[in-house]
């Protein structure tokens, strides 16, 4: 039972991951620079703390107590991710949404599952345990039904914007971008795993299933590093640093514009606090819990789209490859899901 109610947690986490940038598309006279940095500011600096605060005992005693090594290296690890943020974001205007998810998500869903136990020298240990061959699967089938969510969606691309061309598009930029987006992405995964010993702290403390919320105060605030320098570079560039004080469309039209940006830090903080929750209950195979968290996020973020009618005048080839696209992501939550209770049992 623990198992699958850590797999609940993860889908939770990766639903809200799904849909956390939805609300830009509802600004108003606002740059992308703005959102981003204020949206960042809510989920990489403020909730972290006040999560941390809330679910922490005696949070003081546990930063005083807790390796300082623990503490750099989640940090700076925290930070590549933030630069690989950026780059996701830029890689999206070159090959659009489709190919920049599977190839990004795809690659983050390897490495930053593997990266841990294989730096820690423990892969080839646990993947000798009862269960392993279903977590191999679950990971292989994971990379393929992104490979082919990534397929559906350029159809889906294709289809609906056969008669427009993109100025920006450039394959070799893209590309370049998204690989470069999905390895420095997968890092995040790692900065929660250098930072458990911070974790292990606070479990010693009372913290519980709640033990992970204190490592998102150096993780978060190393990846709002990069995007305050970027978005404060952009504000300078193009002069749009006085949008945060008011905008044409009037007083509540900025208002809206704040409770857009605060919405869209809860979702991405939701993300990784159910992510915490999910990751204490996975037992001997806890590294699946970033596979199952990206296997997840790609899923529910084609199911959002369906929901918000994106797909809508697809031909019927489009919503077949979205079809077995699901199916896929399906089988492989199951498979590793399986691997994990087996594993706990075994």
């Amino acid at each position: 039972m623990s198992i699958l109610g850590g797999v609940m947690f993860h889908a939770v986490g990766a639903s809200s991951a799904s849909l956390c940038y939805t609300p830009e598309k509802k600004l108003q006279d606002w740059s992308w620079q703005s959102y981003w940095l204020a949206q960042a500011l809510v989920c990489w600096v403020i909730l972290p703390i006040v999560g941390a605060w809330l679910t922490i005992p005696e949070l003081a005693t546990v930063l005083e107590k807790a390796p300082s090594d623990a503490m750099w290296k989640s940090f700076g690890l925290g930070a590549v991710y933030g630069i690989g943020g950026t780059m996701f974001g830029l890689a999206i205007r070159h090959i659009g949404f489709s190919l920049t998810y599977a190839i990004a998500i795809g690659i983050s869903c390897v490495l930053g599952t593997l990266l841990p136990p294989w730096v820690n020298g423990e892969l080839a240990a646990v993947l000798s345990k009862p269960g392993s061959g279903y977590i191999i699967s679950g990971i292989v089938m994971g990379i393929i039904g992104i490979g082919m969510s990534g397929v559906a969606g350029r159809f889906k691309e294709r289809d609906l914007t056969e008669n427009e061309s993109n100025a920006n598009f450039n394959l070799g930029t893209g590309l370049t971008l998204a690989i470069l987006a999905g390895v420095l992405s997968a890092l995040y995964g790692f900065s929660l795993n250098q930072g458990q010993p911070i974790a292990d702290v606070a479990a010693e403390y009372g913290a519980g299933q709640y033990q992970g919320n204190v490592i998102y105060i150096f993780s978060n605030t190393g990846a709002f590093i990069f995007s305050l320098i970027y978005s404060l570079w952009l504000h300078f560039k193009e002069g749009t640093f006085g949008q945060y004080f008011g905008v044409k469309a009037g007083k509540s039209a900025l208002l809206k514009n704040y409770l857009l940006s605060i919405l869209t830090g809860f979702m991405w903080y939701a993300q990784f606090f159910f992510y915490g929750l999910g990751h204490t209950r996975m037992g001997d195979y806890e590294f699946t819990s970033w596979a199952i968290h990206m296997i997840m996020l790609m899923m529910f973020s084609m199911l959002a789209g369906v929901m918000l009618k994106e797909w809508k005048g697809s031909s019927s080839k489009t919503v077949w490859a979205l079809v077995l696209a699901l199916a896929v992501l399906f089988a492989a939550v199951i498979a590793l899901t399986v691997g994990n209770e087996i594993g706990a049992n075994g």
